[in-house]
């Protein structure tokens, strides 16, 4: 089958403004492929003419197709050019997080830490535990504000556990929903008085899923952890 020619934009705009160049020539070209004027299969005009039309150097013009072949729009074939591939891109996990419910998010978040929280029972080391009991004293001390902080302070008390797993494909997994996790319990936060509804802020539940990991305990520890993320995913549930 013969690769589907080339063919030269309408017009891509004119020349791009200063800076940054490299994103400013990756949005151009992916809005031209969005819009359907390069179809899947079409080869791209050369550097040489996008450059000339973007109004940069051929290197730019090389940083943002190799942008693009990372979104999964183009790819190059060696000795024949760059092609689209796709007018949509592929979203990359952390985009996909960000975009997902809090309460789905959760959801696979307890998963990861009801496994973490018994592997931690079994491969916590001294420094394991002495990092838990600290966390878990910051998460007392930030509880009564029952703001950012103390979310900040929860958080970090759970990623100890994790940590404790000693699996590194787990501890990035964890990392991956962080971002998107602290920002569904803030809101969370926003919409409910933590003073209220939780007198001791969670405080007994954290300390038994410590106490647990410490004393090697996993059937414990996978309990505690899932009573308590279930509670707080229940919160979710409540605030919908």
């Amino acid at each position: 089958m013969t690769p589907a020619k080339s063919s030269a934009p309408s017009s891509l705009g004119g020349a791009l403004r200063p800076s940054p160049l490299v994103e400013q020539a990756t949005e151009r070209l992916r809005e031209h492929i969005t819009a359907g004027h390069w179809g899947v299969g079409t080869k791209l005009p050369g550097e040489t003419t996008l450059a000339k039309e973007l109004g940069v150097g051929r290197s730019t013009v090389r940083e943002a197709l190799r942008a693009l072949a990372g979104a999964g729009l183009v790819q190059a074939r060696q000795g024949a050019g760059v092609f689209v591939t796709a007018t949509e891109p592929v979203e990359d996990w952390p985009t996909r997080l960000r975009r997902a419910a809090i309460e789905d998010v959760y959801e696979v978040r307890a998963l990861v830490e009801v496994q973490a929280a018994r592997l931690a029972a079994r491969r916590r080391t001294p420094e394991d535990v002495a990092a838990m009991h600290a966390a878990l004293a910051a998460r007392r001390a930030a509880a009564p504000g029952g703001d950012a902080a103390f979310v900040d302070a929860d958080i970090a008390l759970h990623a100890t556990v994790v940590a404790a797993a000693h699996n590194p494909v787990l501890t990035d997994l964890f990392a991956e929903f962080l971002p998107a996790l602290r920002q569904g319990l803030v809101g969370l936060l926003e919409l409910i008085d933590v003073r209220r509804e939780e007198t001791d802020h969670g405080d007994a539940a954290h300390e038994a899923l410590v106490r647990a990991v410490e004393a090697g305990d996993p059937d414990t520890a996978e309990r505690t952890a899932r009573a308590e993320l279930e509670a707080t995913l229940g919160k979710f549930a409540r605030r919908s």
